[in-house]
């Protein structure tokens, strides 16, 4: 492959990131839950979860924070919503009894698996008309990347 084909394809990769960042916003993940559904939350709180998710363990606000890539107040603030919705629990920390640990509770946990059954269904529909192996190809390109990716912007704090 020839440097500008290089290019072209970074610069695609570039186009396609950008497009799946906006596509990605609360007001389409609001779209995604029906407005009639009992115990809806706001999809803002989602991120907050997702993060919390991902460490599987208690983490404190400024885990959440790091995760987000928003400031410590902004953090704290959904992080008290989420509490108030019954999503998160305050604990703590038996390590350090000035920090407080999150832990989702069994509503957030529903509420977290309710979110991924709705986005795995609209990412099926979207791949659909796709071959078997050209799914587990983006699986595996995309898993790749995201991780390649995360490793570079840590690198680079």
């Amino acid at each position: 492959m020839s440097k500008s084909e290089q290019d072209e394809a970074v610069a695609a990769v570039e186009r396609a990131m950008v497009a799946i960042r906006r596509s990605q916003t609360r007001r389409s993940l609001g779209r995604l839950t029906p407005p009639d559904e009992d115990g809806a939350i706001d999809p803002t709180l989602f991120g907050v979860l997702d993060a919390i998710e991902d460490r599987g363990l208690p983490c404190g606000v400024t885990d959440v924070a790091a995760a987000l890539g928003v400031d410590q107040p902004r953090a704290s603030r959904l992080v008290l919503r989420a509490v108030e919705q019954g999503l998160l629990v305050r604990q703590a920390d038996p390590s350090d009894g000035r920090r407080t640990l999150l832990t989702l509770t069994s509503g957030g946990r529903e509420q977290l698996s309710r979110m991924h059954k709705l986005r795995q269904d609209v990412f099926a529909r979207v791949m659909a008309d796709w071959s078997d192996a050209d799914r587990s190809a983006f699986a595996r390109l995309i898993t790749t990347f995201v991780a390649s990716f995360a490793e570079v912007v840590s690198g680079a704090d």
